[in-house]
């Protein structure tokens, strides 16, 4: 019988990439520069979590949902509509082993096994601190390592229809704060390196959206926060802008990314992607026509080479 993704059980440690269908090309660069990088690929496997593949998400297109105290409408045409996948992987191992949860904007520049294997002194999470928003100091939940075991609570498609019955607070969630005490422990920053690429860099994030390297230009199509700690006219403003011009309204384009590095990485990982097969020309093209990847895209994979601290060893 064929299994699906749910009833697959993973022997080896798993990375689990969650991703939706305007992110799969990051996704899918970012499974490779996983294996790329590691001294022992064979030892870890990579799973793409694909958000239209939870028919969840779709049954709750259009309703209204809570975040950060304020109601929003669920999108899922959302560049981060998959973000609730983050806490699925526990149930896809069946709640037994390791697994390491990253964005599809993440990429491995060092060996992933050396966070698989870190001692996790009992805790059932390993990320890196977020900053201050206006529920208190966050958590990553973007790149987390988990102890599956110990996260038998986390039950994706009930917790995730709270939302829309304001018993759960997206944002609270998504920033681990729902989390029983003591259960979180701290990753260095450098296994999540918010838009920053230096030699200590293990895994860089282009967690700012508007500069995502494979964006550049585009319409922004990501709904923007609508609270600003210590600046409650900002979530007036956007409230208004939201009612008068739509979601995405006045939010104007994507624009370059302030470090050179970072837009070479991506595009030198995928131009190996495209030398070997992994990732094709017609993919490539597909995804520029629907607008997920900027248009000259082929252009700056021609000229893009990796940074040469990037390089494998």
């Amino acid at each position: 019988m064929i299994q699906t993704e749910r009833e697959k059980t993973f022997m080896k440690p798993c990375v689990f990439i969650q991703t939706n269908a305007k992110q799969k090309l990051g996704a899918l660069v970012g499974a490779y520069a996983l294996k790329r990088n590691s001294a022992n690929p064979d030892a870890f496997d990579v799973r793409i979590m694909e958000h239209a593949d939870f028919p969840f998400f779709a049954a709750k297109e259009g309703k209204p949902f809570l975040r950060e105290g304020v109601t929003r409408i669920w999108r899922n045409d959302d560049l981060q509509s998959f973000t609730p996948l983050r806490f699925m992987p526990p149930e896809l191992m069946g709640y037994r082993g390791r697994a390491v949860v990253i964005d599809p904007d993440i990429f491995a520049v060092a060996d992933i096994n050396e966070l698989i294997n870190l001692d996790m002194r009992g805790k059932a999470i390993l990320c890196r601190q977020r900053g201050i928003k206006t529920v208190g100091m966050t958590y990553a939940s973007s790149a987390m390592l988990l102890d599956c075991a110990k996260l038998s609570h986390w039950r994706v498609e009930e917790q995730f229809n709270e939302m829309f019955e304001f018993k759960r607070d997206y944002m609270l969630w998504i920033s681990l704060l729902l989390e029983p005490e003591g259960t979180i422990g701290l990753l260095a920053p450098e296994w999540n390196d918010f838009d920053r690429l230096t030699p200590r860099t293990k895994m860089v994030h282009n967690t700012r959206r508007r500069t995502q390297p494979w964006k550049t230009g585009l319409q922004v199509d990501f709904l923007p926060p609508e609270r600003v700690p210590y600046f409650p006219v900002y979530g007036w403003v956007m409230r208004a802008r939201r009612w008068a011009f739509g979601e995405y309204g006045l939010l104007g384009r994507y624009v370059a990314h302030p470090d050179a590095n970072q837009e070479r990485l991506f595009f030198g990982l995928l131009r190996e992607c495209m030398e070997r097969g992994i990732i094709t020309e017609e993919q490539v093209k597909h995804e520029m026509a629907m607008k997920h990847v900027r248009p000259d895209a082929l252009e700056v994979v021609q000229r893009s080479e990796l940074p040469m601290h990037s390089k494998a060893a």
